[in-house]
């Protein structure tokens, strides 16, 4: 059973799902609440929504694990599963199980919620997480994308799951109301970009990380096709974006203590340090580190929606 666990990376999942809880709970719940309009989205349902997601990002640490058996046997041989612990057959079955439910439950929810369209996207994930393990995680800076997309969209899917039955139940109070939906979606965006850009980020890392066997096989990762000195530019880039995003977001939307606080020393002070430890780095070890300490910020990131309840509940009750 361990040997399937970490398979589908369980400690990830339970960041999944953290996310999910945190911004239903903590993030949408209070906010909703203080304009006088309750949860409609079910806890029943979420659950099913929270399944749905872990089991997404499962097959696809599943799938990108099938394929990567030998560059991982290059990069990373003590983290390889499949064909040691795990039968190739057995791998590829429980994938498609994970998709096939995973996929099942996201179209139920599309129906259920009046978007019907977004089954479609349900139906697309599998083959995204295929052709990402297949052909566009060796394309330059393609899967990077993809996989910092999908990572957004974890935060993204409490506010698709609930704002549609609130605007149906509420009509036209709910869509006069422009400054509240914007102010919702504000939060649960703000959320996800970070999530964005910071997986964004951390692959990139990875791909320097993994260099020696992206190289031997012919991916054409940042690292690869750029090389690593204009790669850790590309890096110092974007975690000046990412710094510049958090003081942008606190100028203009925040005026508390404890924020600026909580950004500054858990935030800000990292990523700065981060950026310090990727001009100093030259090995796998020092970028393996790097990859640590980056989602520990993801991290102190999403645990922010713990703080900002709390603002809210202080402010708004």
């Amino acid at each position: 059973m361990l040997k399937y666990l970490r398979l589908i990376r369980w400690t990830n999942l339970l960041i999944v799902i953290a996310t999910l809880c945190m911004m239903r709970w903590f993030i949408l719940k209070p906010l909703l609440e203080y304009a006088g309009y309750p949860l409609l989205f079910s806890e029943w349902r979420f659950i099913l929504l929270v399944l749905s997601a872990a089991f997404y990002t499962a097959a696809g640490y599943v799938i990108n694990d099938y394929f990567d058996t030998q560059t991982d046997y290059l990069n990373r041989p003590e983290r390889v599963i499949i064909g040691k612990g795990v039968a190739r057959r057995q791998a590829i079955i429980l994938h498609f199980a994970l998709n096939i439910i995973a996929a099942a439950l996201g179209i139920y929810i599309s129906f259920y919620i009046g978007i019907p369209a977004l089954a479609i996207i349900c139906l697309l994930i599998p083959g995204i997480l295929w052709f990402y393990s297949t052909t566009y995680k060796r394309q330059f800076i393609v899967g990077n994308l993809i996989v910092a997309i999908l990572t957004a969209l974890v935060p993204l899917a409490v506010f698709l799951s609930e704002m549609p039955l609130q605007i149906h139940m509420h009509g036209e109070i709910m869509l006069s109301n422009h400054a509240f939906v914007s102010m919702v979606f504000y939060w649960i965006g703000g959320f996800a970009f970070f999530a964005f850009i910071l997986t964004l980020i951390r692959e990139i890392v990875k791909d320097i990380e993994d260099f020696e066997g992206d190289a031997a096989f012919g991916r054409n990762s940042l690292p690869v096709v750029l090389g690593i000195p204009s790669t850790k530019l590309v890096l110092y880039i974007l975690n000046s974006i990412t710094i510049f995003a958090i003081i942008f977001l606190y100028l203009n939307f925040l005026e508390d203590i404890l924020s600026l606080l909580y950004f500054i020393f858990l935030l800000i002070g990292p990523i700065g340090y981060i950026t310090y430890l990727i001009q100093k780095a030259k090995d796998r070890k020092d970028y393996s580190l790097i990859s640590i300490l980056l989602k520990f910020v993801m991290l102190t990131g999403l645990a922010y929606a713990l703080l900002a309840h709390f603002i809210m509940k202080n402010n708004l009750g």
